[in-house]
């Protein structure tokens, strides 16, 4: 068994979990576990006790059988029924080692775990940053490296997940609010999120919300800084002007506008 690092994060609530989760799945795969991993906000020293989750990555050998699949998602259900909300906070997947290298738009249906509900999905195109995040920020909690299995990810296909992210994900909100409307901490997440996805734009590479925040209170017109500012301060103030939100949606979702020489802005 892949012994796991004895503390991978500074917050003792969430290595129990992690500790919880390797000793459970790595007894459901067997020879199949290769190693734990994190993302997200744990990767980036951007986590915050109050909203974040656990992301998390799990390496397989192999592609799983059925029977496998079924025993994990009893294994997750236990997990979403937990009275310790860090139990329900954990949000992954599963992927076999040979899937690592490169992000495949219409790639392997891989056992996926998020808000509770343990299901098959194709990879999204945030795997392109997620990818990323794992190669340069790697975070161990059991197994071994698994840099060298991920190629190195371009400028280009950065700029470009994240406006896929934008298109299919936040531009929608422009229209249809339903998923901000009467969600504050939702509202600041957004806010916050659309600041690294300009920095993303800008720079071509990840960082956490917190310094892309930061960057976008520095660097974005007068107009957006009330706004950016009260989300880096939230839960302690936050505006109740949701139309404003939609508008920093719409004018992050301009910047993904095509250039017919570099692709997205």
């Amino acid at each position: 068994m892949h012994k796991p690092i004895t503390e991978p994060t500074p917050y003792p609530e969430v290595n129990d979990v992690l500790y919880r989760l390797h000793t459970e799945s790595s007894a459901v795969l067997g020879q199949e576990f290769v190693g734990l991993y994190l993302y997200g906000s744990l990767a980036t020293g951007d986590f915050n006790l109050q909203r974040s989750d656990i992301d998390f990555l799990i390496v397989t050998a192999h592609f799983l059988p059925e029977e496998t699949i079924a025993a994990l998602e009893k294994m997750h259900h236990g997990f979403a029924k937990s009275d310790n909300k860090w139990d329900r906070k954990l949000e992954g997947l599963y992927m076999p080692l040979a899937e690592l290298r490169h992000y495949k738009e219409q790639g392997p249906e891989l056992p996926t775990v998020n808000e509770r509900h343990f299901y098959i999905a194709r990879q999204g195109s945030d795997w392109v940053i997620q990818r990323h995040l794992l190669r340069e920020h790697e975070t161990i909690v059991a197994g071994h490296s698994i840099r060298d299995y991920i190629d190195p990810v371009s400028p280009q296909e950065m700029r470009t997940a994240v406006c896929a992210i934008m298109h299919n994900w936040w531009a929608p909100m422009i229209d249809d609010p339903a998923w901000l409307d009467g969600r504050p901490e939702y509202q600041a997440f957004a806010v916050q999120t659309l600041c690294r996805v300009l920095y993303t734009l800008k720079f071509s590479s990840a960082v956490s919300k917190t310094k892309a925040t930061q960057w976008a209170l520095e660097a974005l017109d007068e107009e957006w800084k009330g706004l950016i500012a009260a989300a880096a301060g939230w839960p302690d103030t936050w505006p109740t002007d949701l139309h404003q939100v939609q508008d920093f949606i719409h004018y992050t979702n301009d910047q993904c506008l095509p250039d017919e020489s570099n692709g997205p802005a």
